[in-house]
């Protein structure tokens, strides 16, 4: 079985349910729903990765406190292989979220780099990985060095990129297949091109409840439709999805196989109110 590292945020958060996103005014709102559960976009691929067996490796960050110890705790429970590093706060975020889909989150805690203690660990699990997945987050910023090194194919997902922000560029620079949804992008077949010109094999753009368009190295496009699902829960479906084209493409899938096995791994994550079922415990 091919292995997967993942470099990145697993954060502990509270999700609030709003019927509106609040205005940017003085005002008092109440909330429909909220709860605490595990957050963060690596936590989120490696949840969906353990479900559908494939054998994944998870490095993340967090602090020896009450929110680093439930966050272990849960991906622990889950089956997840982590590979732990001490940080002075573990990561900590406030999703304020409509039942539409709309999210503003607020980062209430985010661990700074680390001092590259672990980096032979790292490096070796990086070397004996058949892919790498890093993460927008500071650390794994400081591993892009270490993955270019390995020389294994390295996946990002930048998320709602509007092209131009400074922090993703390293990110894209190093991707050997680029993800991204089209929350503020103006053309996003054309942001897909352009990654593909640049030397990316794969380029996908998630596009919400329509589904998910994909320009693979060829400059072929590809459209799948999203798979059909009562919506309990929007958070963490971009990273199931990613999970699941990572998954079939590993095992051999075409990208149209592959769109299509990342719908289904998005639809599972949808139903839940947290980033997997195998959280639901």
């Amino acid at each position: 079985m091919s292995s997967v590292f993942i470099a990145g945020p697993a954060s502990w958060n509270t999700l609030v349910v709003l019927d509106r996103l609040p205005e940017p005014v003085p005002h008092m709102q109440f909330a429909e729903d909220s709860w605490e559960t595990v957050g963060g976009t690596s936590a989120g691929k490696a949840l969906s990765l353990t479900a559908l067996g494939r054998d994944v490796l998870l490095y993340a960050m967090s602090a020896n406190d009450g929110a680093g110890m439930r966050v272990r705790a849960a991906l622990a429970d889950a089956g997840v292989p982590t590979l732990w590093a001490d940080a002075e706060v573990t990561e900590r975020h406030l999703n304020l979220m409509t039942r539409a889909g709309e999210r503003v989150s607020l980062y209430l805690a985010s661990p700074p780099p680390g001092d590259g203690a672990d980096d032979s660990a790292i490096e070796a699990a990086m070397q004996a990985a058949d892919a790498l997945v890093l993460d927008l987050a500071a650390e794994p910023l400081r591993l892009l060095p270490l993955a270019q090194r390995a020389g294994r194919p390295v996946w990002v997902d930048v998320h709602d990129y509007d092209g131009e922000a400074e922090f993703h560029r390293p990110f894209l620079a190093a991707a050997d297949a680029v993800f991204c949804n089209a929350d503020r992008l103006d053309d996003p077949v054309a942001f897909l091109r352009s990654r593909v010109a640049a030397g990316a094999s794969l380029a996908v753009c998630t596009l919400g409840a329509d589904g998910a368009v994909a320009i693979d190295s060829e400059g072929n496009a590809h459209r799948v439709s999203a798979a059909p699902v009562d919506v309990v829960d929007t958070n963490g479906a971009g990273d199931a999805f990613l999970a699941g084209v990572l998954d079939a493409r590993l095992s051999g899938a075409t990208v149209a196989q592959a769109l299509s096995a990342g719908a289904r791994s998005a639809s599972v994550v949808l139903a839940s109110r947290h980033l997997h079922p195998l959280l639901d415990h």
